[in-house]
């Protein structure tokens, strides 16, 4: 990388990040929380799993500086390599790996859904963790908000809430009566917006809308550097590597069961009574 090798490709993205177009961002975006997949993947495959074109990818890796994408794919490469090694440079055996070395490609998104709940762990901050479900425990009114694939997250975190008492409601598109949901949204309400890659236009209008009328904001998101992150007044992040055709949800769905458990715990001896009449439907 010219005139910035003492930085790894991921700190050189995020110290750049403004600089990009649009396009570029997603490129870089998803090369930060995607590591492992830029280091393999062909210049074809990133560009479809960053919804863009491969040319994005090729200008992307020469606006940072290389000839092109297999000087950047080098570079992503050592960063991997590196973050899998210990301090002395010998790679870490106690844990070994779930499968052979020939994995099947079944076994390959399972170890991949293994590794992505692990990440999403270890990548959590507690703090954000610990604010987001007291706001979650307290608040008059819960909006969540995602489209698509995450309009399942969204209804299931709904449900699990709903089995607390607690107020909530799903914005899952930008349909009258949706728009009517997110129009009543004041400083009594928290809105959780839900993003996988590149987020929609709607979750975004929602996240602005609620911090205009200083409504509590959680992003759930599986880009650090995602515009919805930089919304919200919280973030909790989850990775979403696959070797599939389409991104995991797996450990999407850990966080949301946990955060549910997380309002849960907060008082279990308010709750215990209702749950225990769930179960017995």
């Amino acid at each position: 990388m010219t005139g910035t090798t003492a930085l790894t490709l991921s700190a050189e993205i995020r110290q750049r990040f403004d600089e990009f177009s649009r396009s570029q961002k997603d490129v870089g975006q998803y090369i930060v929380d995607h590591l492992d997949e830029a280091s393999f993947h062909t210049a074809e495959e990133l560009a479809r799993r960053a919804n863009t074109s491969s040319s994005t990818v090729v200008r992307f890796a020469q606006a940072l500086g290389f000839e092109g994408f297999p000087e950047l794919q080098a570079a992503a490469r050592e960063e991997y390599r590196r973050a899998r090694e210990g301090a002395d440079g010998v790679v870490d055996l106690a844990n070994p790996p779930l499968f052979p070395i020939d994995q099947t490609e079944f076994e390959a998104a399972l170890a991949a859904d293994h590794v992505n709940v692990e990440e999403s762990a270890r990548r959590l901050d507690r703090d954000e963790v610990t604010a987001s479900i007291e706001l979650i425990s307290r608040a008059d009114r819960i909006v969540l908000c995602g489209t698509d694939q995450m309009a399942f997250f969204a209804s299931y975190l709904r449900h699990l809430l709903m089995l607390l008492d607690l107020r909530c409601e799903v914005v899952a598109s930008p349909s009258q009566e949706g728009l009517a949901k997110l129009g009543r949204i004041d400083e009594r309400t928290v809105l959780v917006g839900f993003s996988a890659g590149r987020p929609h236009p709607l979750v975004v209008r929602a996240l602005k809308l609620a911090r205009n009328r200083r409504a509590a904001t959680i992003a759930v998101a599986d880009a650090t550097l995602s515009e919805v992150a930089k919304l919200a007044d919280h973030k909790l992040f989850y990775s979403s590597n696959s070797p599939a055709y389409v991104r995991s949800h797996s450990a999407l769905l850990a966080v949301v069961q946990a955060l549910a458990y997380g309002v849960y715990a907060l008082d279990e001896s308010a709750y215990a009574d209702r749950i225990k009449a769930f179960r017995l439907k």
